[in-house]
């Protein structure tokens, strides 16, 4: 396997294939790599290098018991990039990932960054405060965590199916689907884990997102049962000064799944343009 060992000695697993201009892609909460299969298999036979790896404490990657922190997370990204010295890379972050994406640039610039993607992503914040009164309420995210520590395996089962919009009437049910995000989501650390889900829900990326300086796409689905649409990637696409919101109707939190040919169609036109 391809790993890098960062700074506090944790080792990130990577996939890196194809050559050509990088693609780099974060994944989503609790999942893996993996979770980008239907993008990075059809962009690399594009002929672009496709970059994906395991968020620390996910999936083949360390589990550390510290560090487990979006500044950590972004930093860790930026290790990678410099390991594999990318440049003029599109970076492509789906629902945690679109966080650690912005965080990547709020942290480090987009000296090696051509383009950015949000998808289904959580800037720029999630939980409901004085300041963010549309958010979610702090029950939301305090049910996540006790689903975690109760039985993270039925959890997991269960969380799939809104997920992927499988709860909605008329929606094709793919086993197979809920099966792999099971697995992912069992592959990672307990407690990387349970200390992921404060950053997905309570970092805020507003100023993150303000210094995204270069073109930006944002895709959301408008029946996203879990990042609601209205407060992530329609105002996401306002706070970024040059970005592009597309909405997918009837699209669920895991579009790249369910609507992946769209979905890779707007990569790669994203990507000629």
């Amino acid at each position: 396997m391809s790993t890098i060992t960062t700074k506090d000695g944790t080792e990130i697993f990577y996939k890196d294939w194809g050559t050509g201009r990088p693609v780099v892609f974060s994944h989503g909460w609790p999942l893996t790599a993996d979770a980008w299969d239907a993008q990075m298999l059809f962009l690399v036979q594009k002929g672009y290098r496709v970059i994906a790896h395991d968020r620390r404490g996910h999936g083949r990657s360390g589990q550390p018991w510290s560090g487990n922190d979006m500044d950590t997370y972004a930093d860790d990204l930026a290790a990678l990039i410099v390991h594999l010295d990318l440049k003029d890379a599109m970076l492509v972050g789906h629902s945690t990932g679109g966080g650690e994406v912005a965080h990547y640039i709020g942290r480090h610039g987009t000296m090696r960054v051509a383009k950015a993607v949000l998808i289904g992503a959580v800037p720029p914040l999630m939980v409901k405060t004085e300041a963010h009164p549309k958010g979610l309420p702090m029950d939301v995210f305090d049910g996540i965590r006790k689903g975690v520590v109760d039985d993270r395996s039925q959890f997991y089962k269960d969380l799939a199916v809104p997920f992927y919009g499988y709860n909605r009437p008329g929606a094709k049910i793919s086993q197979g689907v809920i099966d792999s995000f099971w697995a992912q989501g069992m592959a990672g650390s307990i407690s990387g884990q349970y200390d992921c889900i404060k950053q997905f829900s309570e970092v805020d990326y507003t100023e993150d997102l303000k210094k995204i300086d270069v073109p930006a796409l944002v895709l959301h689905g408008d029946d996203d049962q879990i990042v609601p649409i209205d407060e992530a990637g329609r105002l996401s696409a306002k706070i970024i000064p040059n970005a592009t919101l597309k909405v997918y109707e009837g699209g669920a939190h895991g579009m790249c799944t369910t609507m992946a040919d769209r979905v890779n169609a707007d990569l790669l036109a994203f990507l000629e343009s």
